[in-house]
């Protein structure tokens, strides 16, 4: 089993750019899954780790619904964004500066082959992440990705996650808010989910911006332990 992660921060870069890279990285581990299964072959397959960051872009999972963008087509341009339906779980997103995304390309059979614990632990990096800084954040019952004030009436969701596995084989990740512009959330209903506000680093901590490194790698250390790999 493989545990080494490559590690690609490709800065700020075009959703569409990024998401096809993503396919290629996912078809490469796929393609060599297949061969060592029909040659009989032991070939190591290789895993990704890709921090990025989006211009403003709006993206809605594939049991997503349409009607939580609530922006038209002119409107989405006037507001300098684009949108995407894509082959993740989960409903609309918001992506762009100010957001760390991760997308793990793992071929989770060099892991643990449970989606369900893979989820739980991309969550629990960056619930640990945000205890480092003082935060009381955590899950809330029935929705990925993690939250602060939960159970409460000022629950709010700090980073959205949504993932697409095939073969043992993951893509797409989570996208945390640390200096995100949180306007642009106003534009649609968050993972379809009425009622709830989302936030970010840097309001919860008062602060004009949080150095985003930083936070980068506080989450690869937790990412590390909880998988039990090496960058």
């Amino acid at each position: 089993m493989n545990k080494l992660i490559q590690l690609q921060d490709l800065g700020n870069k075009d959703y569409q750019e990024t998401w096809e890279y993503q396919e290629e990285l996912f078809k490469g581990i796929v393609d060599l899954k297949i061969k060592n299964r029909r040659e009989e072959t032991n070939i190591d397959t290789p895993n990704y780790f890709l921090f990025v960051e989006h211009p403003h872009v709006y993206t809605l999972g594939k049991s997503g619904d349409l009607s939580n963008l609530l922006l038209s087509e002119s409107q989405l341009e006037d507001k300098g964004a684009t949108f995407y339906k894509i082959n993740r779980g989960g409903d609309i997103t918001y992506h762009g500066p100010g957001q760390i995304v991760g997308y793990p390309i793992l071929d989770l059979e060099n892991f643990f082959t449970d989606i369900h614990k893979y989820l739980r632990l991309l969550e629990e990096s960056i619930i640990l992440t945000l205890q480092e800084y003082g935060l009381d954040c955590g899950r809330s019952e029935g929705e990925t990705g993690v939250w602060l004030g939960v159970g409460t009436p000022f629950a709010r969701k700090i980073c959205a996650m949504g993932v697409r596995a095939s073969r043992w084989v993951t893509m797409h990740g989570f996208a945390l808010n640390v200096n995100a512009d949180l306007g642009y959330f106003d534009n649609i209903i968050p993972c379809g989910i009425r009622g709830k506000a989302v936030t970010t680093l840097n309001v919860e901590l008062g602060v004009d911006r949080v150095d985003e490194k930083e936070v980068k790698d506080k989450i690869l250390k937790h990412f590390k332990d909880l998988f039990d790999c090496e960058f």
